[in-house]
């Protein structure tokens, strides 16, 4: 796995000291932006719809019993394999009715070529977002985390994450959490570096003044 940046975090963090105190007194209590390491996009997309809505050690069983079935614990099956895998297979796994209809969506978009990883970086965050949630299950809030941790994306405002809500709530001192199209005025000046800013919200929420 590696990081994909298409940015340089130096920039991105020198800009966002310049327009905003906040986000500059976040960098300097927890150093600079850390993405997450990369995978590649198809063994991403299954990790995110198997994770959905689970806590971190639920799902990462449920991940390897899943994985394991098909042969190897740490190996994405294939997309035809995940088609293959019968209702009684998915639910012995842990797996349950709901997510394997989204997998199994996810794996014919695959199959029938639906699904064009490879045209990715020649896209704009829009055009990526559209493309991945045509697949049920993938939503925008995915599609958002994909921009951000897989491609490395600059400039994405994941509106629609309560974390990042939560943490301008706790960053800015409000009264309240503010509505998605608040979280967008509030992140309007980060542009173009709203993904890193967005990151900055995620630590607010873990260690609050």
């Amino acid at each position: 796995m590696t990081n994909r940046l298409r940015f340089s975090v130096q920039k991105a963090s020198e800009h966002l000291r310049k327009v905003d105190p906040v986000i500059a007194s976040l960098i300097d209590a927890h150093g600079p932006y850390l993405p997450r390491p990369s995978m590649e996009p198809y063994e991403y997309l299954v990790r995110t719809i198997l994770f959905q809505q689970l806590a971190g050690s639920a799902a990462s069983a449920i991940q390897q019993r899943f994985y394991k079935m098909h042969g190897d614990e740490t190996e994405t099956p294939t997309a035809q394999q995940i088609l293959e895998t019968t209702d009684e297979a998915f639910r012995s796994v842990g797996v349950s009715r709901q997510k394997a209809s989204y997998l199994r969506d996810f794996a014919y978009h695959i199959v029938h070529g639906e699904l064009e990883f490879e045209k990715l970086d020649e896209w704009n965050d829009d055009e990526i977002s559209k493309h991945l949630t045509v697949v049920k299950g993938i939503g925008e809030w995915s599609a958002h985390m994909f921009l951000m941790f897989q491609l490395g994306r600059p400039n994405v405002l994941p509106i629609g994450d309560l974390g990042i809500r939560a943490g301008m709530r706790i960053a800015y001192q409000l009264k309240e959490i503010p509505s998605p199209q608040e979280a967008r005025t509030i992140g309007e000046p980060w542009a173009p570096y709203r993904s890193v800013a967005s990151w900055y919200m995620w630590r607010a929420v873990e260690t609050p003044p």
